[in-house]
């Protein structure tokens, strides 16, 4: 099934979900002992997406504490203007996100402490 492409179509139907839980970042030069939510190789090391108890007892240090926002909208990887329009309005109010894209859906972490905020202004984008 292929994703939406309509960037008001998308923004009509981003139905955002909080995945429970909290997470982290963090970065390493080896491969690590731990299952990740997300990796990405980096010239400077690996950066990961954990579970914030699982970096706890790995003693992994990490700088922030995230909310996970999964948007339940099926997006294409080609649609234009979503990432961008969703930045702009958590943006707006001063909500920092990171967007990591897969390949039925879009997910932002956002500090832990404005995930609430962040799916009021992200509901508010669908009307």
């Amino acid at each position: 099934m292929a994703g939406l492409t309509n960037l008001h179509e998308i923004l009509g139907s981003l139905r955002p979900r909080v995945r429970q839980g909290t997470y982290v970042y963090v970065t390493l030069a080896d491969e690590p002992a731990v299952e990740a939510h997300a990796r990405i190789l980096e010239e400077e090391g690996i950066t990961l997406v954990l579970d914030q108890q699982v970096a706890d007892a790995a003693g992994y240090a990490y700088e922030g504490v995230f909310g996970w926002i999964t948007l339940q909208a099926h997006t294409s990887l080609s649609a234009v203007g979503v990432t961008a329009a969703v930045a702009t309005a958590l943006a707006r109010v001063g909500l920092s996100c990171n967007v990591l894209a897969g390949f039925y859906h879009d997910h932002l972490l956002v500090p832990a402490d404005d995930v609430a905020e962040a799916i009021e202004v992200l509901g508010g984008m669908e009307a």
